[in-house]
C-alpha cells in the first residue's frame, strides 16, 4: 500500500479498530469544568454555570466551576500566580468542560477570553485541553444572539477539543431567573438541559478513546524523524 501512497513508511500505519470500537468498562463519574464570563454581583453566566453544575451532578458527574475573580490579564503574571495555577490544575483534572459567557459588545467578554488565553496548547508534554468534550453557552441582554457562542466554539477547535454539536442562548436572561437566582422552566432551560444530556453522552463515549482520537499522521511523521536523528548521531 505505501507504494502507491506519498507516506511515511514509519509513521503511517491503518486504524486500530478493535481499540477504537472495544468498549470501555469505567464506572467512575466523569469530571467537568465550568467556566464563566462575568464578575458582576448577580453574574447570569454564574447562576446559568450553577444551574449546569445541578445538572451536571443529577447525570453523575463531577463538576467544578471556577471563580476567574482575581484570574490577571494573559501576560500581566507569571504562570504561578495562584489564580493561574489553579486553573491550569483543574483543565488537566477534567474530562471536558463548559464555557458560559455574556455577550459585550457583540462577542465573548474579556473575562472569558482571559480564562481561555492562561490555558496554553500545551504544558510540558502534556496537552491539557487536546481531545476534551466543550460545551458552549451564552447569556445576553436583550434579543438572541450566537455571537458568543459561534466565537467559543472557533476557541474550542484551536484547543483541539470535541465541541459538542448542540448550544445554548438564553435571550434576556435577566427574565429567566427567579429571586432564588434558579432558572425559571422555559423553553431555554429545555434547551440547557439538552445541552448538558449532549455533553455527558459525548464524555462518556470519547474519554477513554481520545489518545486513539487524536493521534495524527503528521506528528508521528515528526517523532519518527526526530528518532532517526537521534539514531544516525548515535551510530
Amino acid at each position: 500500500m505505501t507504494d502507491i501512497i506519498n507516506c511515511d513508511p514509519d509513521a503511517l500505519s491503518l486504524i486500530n479498530t478493535d481499540q477504537l470500537l472495544q468498549p470501555v468498562s469505567d464506572d467512575s463519574p466523569i469530571k467537568i469544568l465550568i467556566l464563566y464570563g462575568s464578575l458582576r454581583n448577580r453574574s447570569f453566566s454564574r447562576l446559568l454555570a450553577q444551574e449546569c453544575a445541578r445538572l451536571l451532578n443529577y447525570y453523575g458527574a463531577e463538576a467544578r466551576i471556577y471563580n476567574p475573580s482575581g484570574l490577571p490579564l494573559p501576560d500581566d503574571s507569571g504562570d504561578d500566580h495562584p489564580k493561574v495555577v489553579e486553573l491550569r490544575e483543574l483543565a488537566q483534572w477534567c474530562d471536558g468542560m463548559v464555557w458560559c459567557s455574556p455577550e459585550r459588545h457583540g462577542a465573548m467578554t474579556g473575562i472569558m477570553k482571559a480564562q481561555i488565553d492562561w490555558i496554553p496548547l500545551s504544558i510540558g508534554a502534556v496537552r491539557p485541553t487536546q481531545g476534551k468534550t466543550l460545551a458552549v453557552m451564552q447569556v445576553n441582554g436583550g434579543s438572541q444572539s450566537f455571537n458568543a457562542v459561534n466565537q467559543m466554539r472557533i476557541l474550542g477547535r484551536w484547543m483541539r477539543m470535541f465541541t459538542i454539536p448542540n448550544q445554548s442562548s438564553v435571550a434576556k436572561a435577566w427574565l429567566e431567573f427567579d429571586d432564588n437566582d434558579r432558572m425559571k422552566p422555559s423553553a431555554y432551560y429545555n434547551r440547557v438541559v439538552d445541552v448538558i444530556e449532549e455533553l455527558v453522552k459525548f464524555t462518556l463515549l470519547l474519554r477513554n478513546k481520545k489518545e486513539i482520537l487524536v493521534d495524527r499522521y503528521s506528528e508521528r511523521v515528526e517523532s519518527a524523524e526526530a528518532l532517526r536523528q537521534r539514531l544516525s548521531v548515535r551510530s
